[in-house]
This record gives structure tokens, sequence and C-alpha cells, in this order.
């Protein structure tokens, strides 16, 4: 649920015959080579998500249906009873551990992430079948993520020598200002960045080993925060963690594809007007799925 946007962002039709992101998203996956699609939804959401969503794929790629639920979590552990939302983003990949057995991406389904990425990702996974402990992170230029509609959060990446990511640091308030693109830093001071400092979208490729891992994490998360009611299980931080522990790698693949979302209700029109643009210019069929 959005709660900046004000409802379900990930099922408002924005193309001409009210195609939603999404539907863009698996367009663009099934062209660079994807073979399955694994949705992360909600129990109560089952129904119309069926009838939306997946009745448009069943006979263009394996779809799997899989639900982020509070209550799943390793056995024995325990969490606060008064909390509500399920654990975050490395929680809702984990849902997925029994249905995935290759090498996978992973994305929000709120996010225009553009086509190249997906060739980018793609090509990437095939370079590690059968492999382990190998990652990746499409990294997009700061530049290219910005918000018309108001200022963003973003992990800003740290790179080693040869583009393997040795950190991401979450960034708020990241604005352009007066052609200059800055950031506020612990202490509120505006801080410069330059527009081609690779961020982190949530644009992951992994291999299955990351679901052991994980989990893992994962009992250590809850016997840590599991008391805590707003306390969440994201990817970066697990990604991060073993990264540090030296047991995996995670290549910085730069995209020149421009990011768009719907983080504010105000990006709804400028995000129709550049899904059209792409239309016109023949990215897109008028149609997408007949």
């Amino acid at each position: 649920m959005g709660s900046r946007y004000g409802g379900l962002k990930q099922l408002d039709g924005l193309g001409p015959n009210g195609e939603t992101i999404m539907d863009y998203s698996i367009y663009d996956a099934i062209q660079a080579g994807f073979g399955k699609v694994v949705f992360v939804i909600r129990k109560s959401f089952e129904k119309e998500f069926n009838e939306l969503i997946v009745s448009k794929f069943k006979n263009l790629i394996d779809v799997e249906l899989v639900f982020q639920e509070l209550d799943k979590v390793p056995e024995g552990c325990t969490y606060a009873t008064e909390r509500e939302k399920p654990w975050g983003t490395n929680h809702a990949l984990l849902m997925a551990k029994d249905v995935i057995h290759e090498p996978f991406g992973v994305i929000n389904a709120d996010d225009f992430y553009g086509r190249e990425s997906y060739f980018i990702l793609a090509d990437f996974l095939r370079s590690v079948e059968n492999k382990k402990n190998e990652y990746c992170m499409i990294g997009y230029r700061v530049g290219n993520t910005l918000s018309e509609s108001g200022p963003v959060s973003r992990g800003i990446c740290v790179a080693d020598e040869n583009n393997f990511l040795k950190d991401v640091v979450e960034r708020t308030h990241i604005v352009e200002k007066g052609g200059t693109i800055i950031y506020l830093d612990e202490n509120g001071k505006e801080v410069a960045i330059h527009p081609n400092v690779p961020v982190s979208m949530n644009m992951w490729g992994f291999t299955p080993d990351y679901f052991d891992y994980s989990w893992e994490a994962f009992k250590k998360f809850l016997a840590e925060n599991g008391q805590n009611v707003k306390a969440e299980f994201y990817i970066p931080t697990v990604v991060n963690q073993l990264i540090h522990e030296n047991k995996v790698t995670c290549k910085i693949l730069d995209t020149p594809s421009k990011w768009f979302g719907v983080t504010y209700s105000n990006d709804r029109p400028q995000t129709v007007l550049k899904i059209n643009e792409l239309i016109r210019k023949g990215v897109y069929p008028e149609k997408l799925f007949k």
C-alpha cells in the first residue's frame, strides 16, 4: 500500500488501455528473455489481482503467486502482537523461495525501470547459471531517478575499483536545486552529488543461494527487532552484510535507463505523459496485450 500515493498504486491504470507500470515491466522482461514471473502479494488482494493482472499473462509467461503475510516467519521466532504490516522487501523476496530455483531478478511493482535495464539484468543472470554468491544490482544514475513532485530518498552506492558494491548508504531529501543535485546529510547540511553517481532502485539479480542467507538473516533480525512494530527487513541491509562478511560479490551494472514512478500522487500525470511519449516513439504498442 502506498501511503504517500494514497492507494494501491501497483494496480493503477496509467497506460492508454489501463496498463499498470507492472504491465510494462513484465512486457520488457519478456522481451529480454525472462521465462517466469513471481508476484508477491497479500492474500487479501488475490481475487482482484488474478482478474486485473494475472489473466493478461497466462499465455505469455509462466506465472506464480506467493503471499506475504505478517505471520510467515521462521519457526520459534516471535514478534510484537500489535504489529500490522509485513516485514519489508527482503521478507517479500523470501516468500518466493519455494518457487524459484534459478538465477532471478527482483523489482518493485510500482517502478518503471526502462527496457535496457532488463536486457542488462538478463545477460548477467545467464552468466551466473549454476554459480553461487555472485549477485548484481542495476545502478541507476541519480540524475535519472528524481521526481518532479518533491524530494526522494535513494540508496547511494559505494563501489570498489572493479565496480563491485562495497556499501549502500541511504540518503534523504535528494532534489535538483539550481541545476545541482543535492541531498541532506545527517546534520541537515546540503551536499552536492554528481548526476551519474549510481543509486539502488531495488533492481537486483541473485542466485538461489540468496534465499538461504536471507532466511538466516531474518532469524537474527527478528531476534533483535521482533518487538519493534516499525522495523523492516530490507534487501540492501542483507546484501551489505554479506558483502562485509566477504561471502558474496555484487556487481554494479550501469544502466542508461531513466527511472520514473509514482512516489507522490502528483507524479501520476507526468508518468502518464512519459508512457504516452514512449508509445509515440514506438517503444511500446498502443495496446500492450491483445
